[in-house]
């Protein structure tokens, strides 16, 4: 039987990265790997060679489109893997699960440990998410995350550590599935709108909208909030405390914040929590339900490219 075709693409991050050298090409990453052969046939093309710190939005835009230039040129490929630094994996997976047009799985992976430690994970993760993506049940789930065995939603996943290999959690929500040494094995499916699913789309998308992030701490000055309504931007979001509430001072420099009419999106900053209701629907600011203010940003640009009436962009927030 011919074995199912695989596109690896690499980006860099510390699954590529070396304590003592620099970050390996992609062709050479892949190539340390040498049993994914024995699942797939695989082609690799190195996109980039960073942290994935240094990620920025044009970089999504510009891998979202080649993902969808490669589904062009290959239509019996099986699934497209990306190898990505864990920093922003988060940000990355949740954008693409907006705008990949496509049923065919699209797996993000990475490692904690750098490719020359003792024990690193990169192998036994790339390994894994080969299987993982050449699975039937990955069919029409959106983009996924498979680190340390575990397979999350691309839009659930959150880093909780910065050292250890499971530092990846799939929020209150839990895994889709798990890598399991002898199967691969799903126990829940995406419900949020995803991939082909999706209303926005990258033809849309000229440039991103300008969106700034705010923290809200105890004794939060009102004339940060000032001084950043100086700024050109388009919108911003408040990574406010849980269940969305705010100091005095946060409050204060949204009320003067009025005149600017940009959206403002209130997001909570415990990791994983939710914002029950609308708390300050007579405010007109948007409340992102479960998205940390990260992912709110992310989902904001995207809103700004369809709709910029308010309530829209609510009914956007409260759908993905």
């Amino acid at each position: 039987m011919a074995q199912a075709k695989v596109h690896i693409l690499t980006t860099g991050g510390t699954i590529a990265s070396r304590s003592d050298a620099p970050m390996v090409d992609g062709p050479q990453l892949v190539q340390a790997v040498p049993r994914l052969l024995d699942y797939a046939e695989i082609s690799v093309e190195e996109f980039s060679k960073i942290g994935s710190s240094k990620m920025k939005p044009e970089n999504w835009l510009n891998l979202a489109q080649r993902i969808q230039e490669i589904i062009q040129e290959k239509p019996d490929l099986a699934s497209i893997i990306i190898t990505h630094g864990t920093d922003t994996m988060e940000e990355t997976a949740f954008f693409l699960n907006l705008v990949a047009k496509t049923e065919i799985p699209i797996v993000i992976v990475g490692s904690m440990r750098s490719s020359n430690e003792i024990s690193a994970d990169g192998p036994a993760n790339l390994l894994n998410a080969v299987r993982v993506s050449i699975s039937e049940q990955a069919r029409g789930k959106g983009v996924l995350v498979v680190l340390n065995e575990n397979i999350s939603a691309g839009r659930d996943l959150l880093k909780m550590n910065n050292r250890r290999v499971e530092t990846f959690e799939a929020n209150s929500l839990g895994y889709l599935g798990f890598a399991d040494p002898d199967t691969i094995i799903f126990y829940r499916t995406p419900t949020k709108p995803h991939t082909i699913q999706s209303d926005f789309n990258l033809q849309n998308i000229a440039q991103f909208s300008k969106i700034d992030i705010v923290q809200d701490f105890a004794g939060f000055d009102p004339e940060i909030l000032e001084l950043l309504g100086q700024r050109d931007i388009d919108g911003l979001v408040i990574s406010s405390f849980a269940g969305g509430r705010m100091s005095y001072g946060m409050l204060e420099g949204l009320e003067k914040l009025k005149n600017r009419n940009f959206p403002i999106v209130i997001a909570s900053s415990v990791r994983g929590g939710r914002i029950i209701g609308k708390p300050y629907a007579d405010q007109g600011w948007i409340i992102s339900p479960d998205l940390p203010a990260n992912k709110a940003r992310i989902l904001l640009m995207l809103a700004l490219t369809n709709d910029h009436d308010k309530k829209e962009i609510q009914q956007i927030f409260d759908t993905y």
